[in-house]
């Protein structure tokens, strides 16, 4: 390991108690920059920093304070250290901005060595905004994962900066029992950040969650999560179009889910409620049980009170079911019409819908109003006869001619976030995974 120095150019960035490799150039937003191959950033960051295209490792939990900025090029790869667990917390009124292109995408990734790497080998992305929440104000919310960081307040439409074509891979440390960091997570988060076009791989907990917050995202992917895929809590109001989870075999000792979604830990009926807005799904269960955690759960797991709207989606391949709601706060609000499961394609090993011990709705009357409001019901996983969506390695969520999932769409009363597609699920005709992603980071060279 190289000696880090402290390179000191004013008060300032003294202030911001960064360390970097003595080898690398200090660089700012406004035109400096880095290039070198084995730049260490640890510490705090508290004035706007740039990194140019280059290879670079966190060590350590990394802050970004101060109202500052902290950008990444195109093509960056930015590794966490394995001894010394990595993670990147933005702290509210801070940015980062990882603006890659399906060519130069951003990642950010394990420090092990190639066919060594393993999911929580480092922390994670954390942002933190100003965005409300259904927490009280006082005392402000603290995110879970270990990093006593507070975040949410009052401001809907604030920016915590822009994450485009990036990979996240390898992340998910445990600080304490129940505690972990997942591979984004978002609290607080309001609508002028922008997520799109974002990949979570290999995670130890959950590919993304969201704490409160307004923020919405698009073209994201969680390939081979341990915990959920999509996971939403404490008032979290923003909308999500084309996502794909695609699921391998191993998961952690919690019911591993395609969403996840609570009103909060206690089920209350705080507001504003939990209410995820997601069109153009595709969830892709682990491909059989055999040599499957016995802990894999649902496609789509609504439960504690929330509010949900899923549509126009395919959920197939779930081990316990593709859809439960569960207590009678959420179900009423799905009878109420607050919640909406309307064209979507559906199909479980085990029961495609259930309210389990419930009084509100019954399992039959469920699935009479799930298929009045368009969803289709498949005999078999293979019957949304998708292209090869099974696939650990090579996937292809395309619909073949003639699927269902071609069809069958309406977004009558959806927001005009929702571009009107003519297609179920998450790709059509044009894959938008291509070039940028990858479903073999385990062997990736970096």
């Amino acid at each position: 390991m190289k000696q880090l120095f402290v390179l000191l150019f004013s008060a300032a960035i003294f202030s911001s108690c960064v360390k970097v490799n003595f080898e690398e150039n200090y660089g700012n937003n406004n035109g400096g920059g880095k290039d070198s191959t084995s730049t260490v950033i640890t510490g705090k960051i508290s004035t706007s920093t740039t990194y140019k295209k280059g290879k670079y490792t966190l060590r350590g939990y990394v802050y970004v304070t101060n109202n500052s900025t902290l950008t990444f090029d195109p093509g960056c790869v930015i590794v966490g250290d394995v001894q010394e667990k990595a993670a990147l917390i933005v702290e509210r009124g801070s940015k980062l901005v990882a603006e890659g292109s399906a060519t130069e995408p951003i990642v950010f990734t394990s420090g092990a060595a190639s066919g060594s790497r393993k999911p929580g080998d480092w922390g994670g992305i954390i942002l933190l905004g100003k965005a409300p929440t259904n927490r009280p104000l006082l005392p402000e919310p603290i995110i879970e994962g270990g990093v006593n960081r507070t975040y949410g307040g009052t401001e809907p439409n604030d920016n915590s900066g822009i994450l485009r074509y990036v990979r996240i891979e390898f992340a998910g440390i445990a600080a304490e029992p129940g505690s972990e960091i997942n591979g984004l997570t978002c609290g607080g988060v309001g609508d002028g950040t922008i997520i799109d076009y974002v990949q979570v791989s290999y995670g130890n907990d959950d590919a993304y969650e969201f704490f409160g917050g307004t923020v919405n995202a698009k073209h994201l992917i969680a390939f081979a999560t341990m915990d959920d895929d999509y996971d939403f809590d404490f008032g979290f109001g923003g909308k999500l179009q084309y996502g794909i989870a695609l699921r391998d075999k191993p998961c952690d000792t919690d019911q591993a889910n395609g969403v996840e979604c609570d009103n909060d830990g206690s089920g209350t009926l705080a507001t504003p409620y939990t209410k995820p807005q997601m069109s153009n799904f595709t969830l892709i269960g682990p491909y059989d049980t055999t040599g499957s955690a016995a802990l894999h759960g649902f496609g789509n797991r609504w439960r504690r009170a929330t509010r949900f709207v899923f549509r126009n989606s395919i959920s197939i391949g779930h081990k316990l079911g593709g859809f439960v709601m569960e207590n009678d706060p959420t179900l009423a609000g799905y009878v109420a019409g607050e919640s909406e499961y309307k064209n979507n394609l559906l199909h479980a090993y085990t029961k495609v819908s259930s309210s389990p011990n419930q009084t509100t709705l019954t399992d039959a009357a469920l699935r009479t109003k799930m298929l009045a409001e368009g969803t289709v019901v498949l005999a078999t996983r293979e019957d949304a006869q998708l292209e090869n969506a099974f696939s650990l390695n090579t996937p292809n969520f395309k619909p073949k001619t003639g699927s269902p999932a071609l069809t069958g769409v309406d977004y009558t009363g959806m927001h005009a976030f929702f571009i009107r597609e003519t297609f179920r699920g998450a790709i059509g005709a044009t894959d938008w995974t291509a070039g940028w992603s990858n479903f073999n980071p385990k062997t990736q060279a970096y």
